[in-house]
């Protein structure tokens, strides 16, 4: 969402920087068909940013909002058709009607401009915070009960694992590492739009889930029993088991080797499905990555099924819940 407020910002500031050249120039008379049309791309622009935003909106509600592109081509026909409206109706509209003029500046200019300052200012403001400091999330899904419930909102502290720099997977300011049992909020990990985990797409979209697998660790999942670098079952007091039922090992036969390279490809859920929700690995979890799992263990597609996360795709950690006030507060 911060990318897309940043060239929201970044487009008002555009038409705010060629208002203010066109004034100088003295191009904005009393009902010159120049000023009316200047006008209406004004009117196109707010009416692109109002119905893209609210598309957004929309595909949030939903849990469709993809992060890896800027806008899906469904949210940009919704903006375009706006616009072409919004632009037609107030180019008509002045086209009938003179609008009055105070020192030599048409009011319907003046005041566009003094939007577009304030747009540009607000969202340019906005889309850093965001994309630096703190970011809002909304819980899509019940994979994370009872830590989170579906429809709660929070804040994610993106700056507590360093700044990251846009368009590119470094960052610097670091000020902690990952460390498990962060729950964080991550891009999740595939590169191919066509490909189906969890019953579709998951390309792009963010993804909030307890990190159990340090870099290194060796990870295993006996009889819905987390192991990990095969010590005694770890201390989990925030995990949940919905099933009476345990499912058993796959029957088919592995290498360990191959297994090992099926999990980091991202096959193992569409090769056993849930099978692998309750006897899973050993796997041990790359350098530089991590594996993660919801809270809600019987009810979560994570690591298990579709493979680790590398460190660059995890955006911050969360930090507070925000909504429903009843359940304000810091999660464990």
């Amino acid at each position: 969402m911060e990318e897309k407020l940043f060239w929201i910002g970044i487009l008002m500031g555009l038409h705010l920087f060629l208002s203010h050249h066109f004034k100088e120039k003295g191009r904005f008379k009393a009902d010159s068909s120049f000023t009316r049309r200047w006008h209406a791309v004004f009117a196109a622009l707010i009416c692109f940013i109002l119905a893209v935003l609210a598309s957004v909106s929309l595909d949030n509600s939903r849990g469709d909002v993809v992060t890896s592109m800027l806008f899906t081509p469904r949210q940009l026909t919704y903006g375009v058709l706006a616009a072409l409206a919004g632009a037609a109706y107030v180019f008509f509209r002045t086209s009938a009607k003179k609008t009055e003029i105070k020192d030599g500046l048409n009011q319907a200019m003046k005041g566009d401009m003094e939007w577009s300052e304030t747009v540009f200012s607000a969202v340019l403001l906005a889309s850093v915070v965001m994309y630096l400091f703190v970011q809002a999330f909304k819980i899509p899904s019940g994979s994370m009960e009872s830590t989170f419930l579906i429809g709660d909102h929070l804040f994610v502290n993106k700056f507590i694992y360093g700044f990251r720099v846009p368009y590119t997977k470094k960052k610097f300011l670091q000020f902690r590492q990952v460390q498990r049992g962060d729950i964080v909020v991550f891009q999740f990990p595939s590169s191919d739009p066509r490909e189906f985990q969890c019953g579709g797409s998951q390309y792009g979209k963010d993804f909030i889930k307890r990190v159990i697998g340090m870099p290194g660790d060796t990870v295993e999942v006996r009889d819905g029993v987390l192991l990990v670098n095969a010590q005694k079952p770890a201390s989990e007091p925030y995990a949940q088991f919905l099933d009476d039922v345990r499912y058993p090992k796959a029957a088919e036969k592995v290498a360990p080797a191959d297994y090992q390279i099926f999990w980091e490809n991202r096959m193992l859920g569409k090769m056993f499905s849930q099978y692998i929700r309750d006897n899973f690995g050993p796997v041990t979890v790359p350098q530089g990555s991590y594996m993660v799992m919801g809270d809600n263990r019987d009810r979560s597609c994570d690591s298990r099924y579709w493979g680790p996360v590398p460190g660059n795709l995890i955006k911050g950690k969360a930090w507070f819940t925000y909504w429903p006030i009843s359940r304000a507060g810091f999660p464990n």
